[in-house]
């Protein structure tokens, strides 16, 4: 199969205002006149104001009536200052780099001038800037959409929660080896204000969607998980019992990759480095979505049997503390989108086809497949939940926390993880009971 046709790419839209995106500029898919915007602002270290709540609707007919807010939007999207070349001539620089994320305080800094003290005299502007509507040309197909980190913010409302952890949490980058995920941010939802309309699936999608459901093994796990009342469970049984788990769940991903609808089209050794790059995500994002109901119930029953000793309370690490807060938001979050089995699907191969890792031989074959099933999702989910226009990108953004998740699992001591998951599923079990 091949990618949906070009008309699916002409119709994404800038990130900043809404109006339509003619490439990757700095870093995301932008407009002509936001990629002219940014780059003035930043050659020209202007240092806007917001005379209302720093909170002002960026659309094509408003963007030009509060150039700060329009910046701040620019920043936190993802814009790179570091793509614009110093002699401020076109072309950009370092266009590797991408987009970027940075943190709360450093947004403040370049928007208040802080970031241009010592150099070339600051210009405070409160005029309209002069802009261009973006001309109506399509995207090349150079241009993919591209992923952004966007820092939180509780004036960003289209981040919701993820955002607001993100920084409450960490405050700073991700590490760059899980910060990137192709395809996912380039993504604008509809305005609310629009009633959705009604559309068919393209046949493609749902042929393609078809095949990855049929690839899943979606029967209960194996593992027992049952357990006597009044037994009490040691650190050494419940960690086995994780091993155990751990191996049924990893033997799933080994036969879903044989029967993906793609497996003859890339070599066996990119599926190796593919499997041992992204195994460990794999099995979180299935527990958190197919496999919960046995995870977050038969799991948690085992878990609330063993009682951790004071000794390994108090060595309970930084590491395992936020490993454990974001699992908890990401199980809430999971729990509130109700994610189906399709979008599951799209979701695990979309996260499996990760071009940017290392040691790959043949990184363009899988940015295509990417695209082709990132553009299958957006499709399903348009069609199949049409009041809800920001769900699909509230899928993607769980991807890039569930990567980032996985990473910091990997430095936690593995003594440590029977009480890593008797807490999370603890809490989890709990807030679902309240609701």
């Amino acid at each position: 199969f091949s990618c949906l046709p070009d008309d699916r790419v002409d119709q994404r839209t800038c990130l900043i205002c809404g109006d339509r995106a003619t490439g990757l500029h700095y870093g995301i898919i932008s407009c002509e006149g936001c990629k002219g915007f940014f780059k003035r602002s930043i050659c020209n270290k202007r240092v806007y104001r917001c005379s209302r709540d720093k909170n002002c609707v960026m659309s094509r007919k408003q963007r030009n009536r509060c150039q700060y807010c329009r910046l701040l939007k620019c920043l936190q999207m993802g814009m790179n200052r570091k793509a614009i070349r110093e002699d401020g001539m076109p072309g950009g620089r370092n266009k590797s780099i991408g987009p970027v994320q940075i943190s709360e305080e450093e947004i403040e800094r370049i928007m208040s001038g802080q970031e241009f003290e010592g150099e070339a005299n600051m210009s405070w502007s409160n005029n309209g800037d002069s802009d261009h509507s973006s001309p109506g040309n399509g995207v090349s197909e150079s241009n993919q959409p591209s992923p952004v980190s966007t820092p939180s913010s509780s004036r960003s409302v289209e981040l919701n929660g993820f955002a607001a952890l993100r920084d409450q949490y960490i405050g700073t980058p991700v590490s760059t080896h899980y910060q990137y995920l192709p395809h996912l941010f380039s993504y604008s939802a509809h305005s609310a204000l629009m009633p959705p309309q009604t559309r068919s699936l393209d046949p493609q999608s749902h042929s393609l969607i078809n095949q990855l459901v049929s690839a899943e093994d979606l029967e209960p796990l194996g593992t027992p998980m049952l357990i006597e009342d009044g037994y009490k469970v040691t650190q050494a049984e419940l960690f086995a019992l994780l091993c155990r788990l751990a191996d049924e769940l990893l033997f799933r991903q080994i036969a879903w990759i044989k029967k993906l609808p793609f497996f003859c089209e890339l070599s066996i050794k990119d599926y190796t480095c593919l499997l041992s790059s992204t195994w460990q995500e794999l099995i979180l994002l299935s527990s958190l979505t197919v496999y919960s109901k046995q995870i977050f119930g038969d799991l948690a029953d085992v878990t609330s049997k063993y009682s951790p000793s004071d000794d390994e309370l108090h060595r309970f690490s930084e590491e395992g503390m936020e490993v454990m807060e974001r699992l908890i938001y990401l199980f809430r979050k999971f729990n509130q989108l109700k994610v189906s089995n399709e979008e599951y699907a799209c979701m695990k191969a979309i996260n499996f086809l990760n071009q940017d890792i290392r040691g790959l031989t043949n990184a363009s074959q899988l940015e295509q497949l990417n695209k082709r099933y990132w553009y299958v999702c957006q499709d399903f989910t348009e069609y199949k939940y049409p009041h809800q226009p920001n769900r699909f990108p509230d899928l993607m953004m769980c991807l890039p926390e569930i990567r980032y998740i996985a990473g910091k699992m990997v430095n936690v001591p593995l003594e440590q993880l029977p009480l890593l998951f008797k807490a999370v599923l603890h809490s989890c079990k709990t807030s679902v009971s309240k609701e």
